[in-house]
C-alpha cells in the first residue's frame, strides 16, 4: 500500500490531477469533499459555524452560504483560523475513517491519494509516503482563476495570497507535476506518475 498526499495551489489543475488518478485506479480521499460534508445542514459543523459568523452565513434553504463566508475569512486571517479550528478536526476525523474503509477494502498494491489543496498549510508533508505537488507559475494561477473561474483580480489574489507560496509547496514536494502546458501534456506526465505510483505501491 502506498499514501500518497496530493497539493497545488488554487486554480493549479490539482482536481483535474485528482480526478484522472481516480480513473487509473486510485483511491482519492479528497479534503474538499471532506469540508463539504461536515458542514451539511444537520451536522455540528454547520452549528459551530453559525454559532461563530452569524446567521448571515447561511443560504435562504438553511446550507451554508460558502461565497459569503469565504468573503469574511478570506480578508480576515483571525476568522479564518477560527474557521480552521472548527473544520480541521471534523475534515480529520472524516478522511480518517474514509482510509479506514478504503484500506480494508483493498490490496497490497492500494495507491491511497490524499487531495489535499492545504497540505503545505496544515505541515502534514511528513504524513505521507510521499507529496506531489501540481505546479503553475503565479500568474497562469491569476489568468485561470479571472479568466475560467470569472473572479476579480484583487479577489484572486487574495485568494493566492491565504495559501502557501509556490515555494513552500515545491518544498515539500517528492513529485512535482507541471501543468503550464496543454491538457494533453497533463495526461502524459499524470500516466508516468501513476506508473511510479503503482511501482512504489508494489514495493
Amino acid at each position: 500500500m502506498l499514501r500518497a498526499g496530493l497539493t497545488g495551489g488554487i486554480g493549479s489543475g490539482k482536481s483535474t490531477v485528482s480526478a484522472r488518478l481516480a480513473e487509473l485506479g486510485a483511491v482519492v480521499l479528497d479534503a474538499d469533499k471532506a469540508a463539504r460534508a461536515v458542514v451539511e445542514p444537520g451536522t455540528p459543523g454547520l452549528a459551530a459555524i453559525t454559532a461563530a459568523f452569524g446567521a448571515d452565513v447561511l443560504a435562504a434553504d438553511g446550507s451554508l452560504d460558502r461565497a459569503k463566508l469565504a468573503g469574511i475569512v478570506f480578508a480576515d486571517e483571525a476568522a479564518l483560523g477560527r474557521l480552521n479550528a472548527i473544520t480541521h478536526p471534523l475534515i480529520h476525523e472524516y478522511i480518517r475513517a474514509a482510509e479506514e474503509a478504503a484500506i480494508r477494502a483493498g490490496g497490497d498494491d492500494l495507491v491511497l491519494v490524499h487531495d489535499v489543496a492545504l497540505l503545505a498549510e496544515w505541515g502534514r508533508a511528513k504524513e505521507f509516503d510521499l507529496v506531489i505537488v501540481v505546479d503553475v507559475p503565479t500568474e497562469t494561477q491569476l489568468e485561470r482563476l479571472t479568466g475560467q473561474r470569472g473572479m476579480a483580480e484583487e479577489q484572486a489574489r487574495a485568494r493566492i495570497a491565504a495559501q502557501a507560496t509556490r515555494e513552500q509547496r515545491l518544498a515539500v514536494a517528492d513529485i512535482v507535476i507541471d501543468n503550464s502546458g496543454s491538457r494533453q501534456d497533463l495526461d502524459r506526465r499524470v500516466d508516468e506518475v501513476w506508473g511510479e505510483l503503482q511501482a512504489r505501491a508494489r514495493r
